[in-house]
C-alpha cells in the first residue's frame, strides 16, 4: 500500500507575528526611542526625536511604525500627541531582549562608570530598578512586609504599618484578598543586576511617594534617580545602602 502523498509546501508559510514585531524593535532609531520610553513616562514627538537624534520628519514614520505594531500607545492633548509604551507587558519584553543582547557584554558595560549613576537606581517603567530596586524587593521580603501569592505578593500587617510609617498612601491595597488576581507586587528580572526587582502596583506607588517627596529625584530626560539628602535621611532604615552615599 502506497503512503499517502505529501502536501506541496506552502507558497506563503506561516509568519509568527514575533518576527514582524522584532524588525520593528530591531531598527536602532526606534529601539533608541523605546528605551527612552521605558522610564515609563508620556513623551512628545520632539523629544523622541531629539533622544533618537533625528529630524522630527523622520520620526514621524519611526512613530507610525512602532503603533502599528502596538508597541505604543498616543494621548492628544490640544495640538500635541504624546507617546508612551503600550503596556508593562512591552515593557518588560524590552528589558527581556536588553538581558539578552547584553549576555557576553554585561559585566564591562555596566563597570563603565558612564552608566554607573543608571545602574544604581532608574526608572523601569514607574517602579524602581537597578541596584536599589533589588535591594528594597530584598527588604521588603526580609522585613515581611510582603506575603507570597501564586504570582505574587501581597502587602502584609507589617507592610501596612512600614509604608504608614514612610507616609505612602496604599490605595485600597489592605484590601487585596488572597489572590494573584490582586496580587499588588511581582518579580521583575532587572535589566543590569540580573536579579529581581518588583512590579506592579505597590512599587509604582512608592516610586511615585519617594518623588513627591523629593527624596529620589529625577533628570530631565534621563531613567537614573539620584538619592537626595532628604531621602538618605527618611530611606536609610528601609534601604542601607544610602547610608554609603
Amino acid at each position: 500500500m502506497k503512503p499517502p502523498p505529501s502536501a506541496p509546501p506552502s507558497a506563503t508559510p506561516y509568519e509568527p507575528r514575533l518576527a514582524s514585531v522584532a524588525a520593528v524593535i530591531a531598527d536602532s532609531t526606534r529601539a533608541r526611542m523605546l528605551s527612552y520610553l521605558l522610564a515609563g513616562d508620556y513623551a512628545s514627538a520632539g523629544e523622541l526625536a531629539r533622544a533618537a537624534s533625528v529630524t522630527p520628519a523622520t520620526a514621524s514614520g519611526h512613530l507610525g511604525k512602532l503603533m502599528a505594531a502596538e508597541l505604543l500607545v498616543c494621548e492628544q492633548r490640544g495640538r500635541h500627541r504624546y507617546y508612551k509604551l503600550a503596556d508593562d507587558e512591552v515593557a518588560h519584553a524590552l528589558e527581556a531582549v536588553a538581558l539578552i543582547a547584553e549576555r557576553r557584554t554585561h559585566t564591562a558595560g555596566w563597570a563603565n562608570p558612564t552608566r554607573q549613576r543608571l545602574r544604581f537606581a532608574r526608572c523601569c517603567y514607574g517602579h524602581l530598578a537597578g541596584q536599589l530596586g533589588v535591594e528594597l524587593f530584598s527588604q521588603l521580603l526580609s522585613k515581611e512586609w510582603l506575603a507570597p501569592v501564586s504570582d505574587g505578593y501581597l502587602l502584609t500587617a507589617q507592610g501596612m504599618a512600614g509604608l504608614d510609617a514612610l507616609g505612602c498612601a496604599v490605595n485600597g491595597m489592605d484590601q487585596a484578598k488572597l489572590s494573584a488576581a490582586h496580587r499588588v507586587a511581582y518579580r521583575c528580572l532587572d535589566w543590569s543586576e540580573r536579579r529581581d526587582h518588583m512590579a506592579g502596583k505597590l512599587p509604582k506607588a512608592l516610586l511615585a511617594h519617594c518623588l513627591q517627596q523629593g527624596w529620589l529625584r529625577r533628570h530631565n530626560g534621563e531613567r537614573a534617580l539620584d538619592v537626595t539628602p532628604l531621602g538618605r535621611q527618611y530611606l536609610a532604615a528601609l534601604l542601607p545602602s544610602v547610608n554609603a552615599l
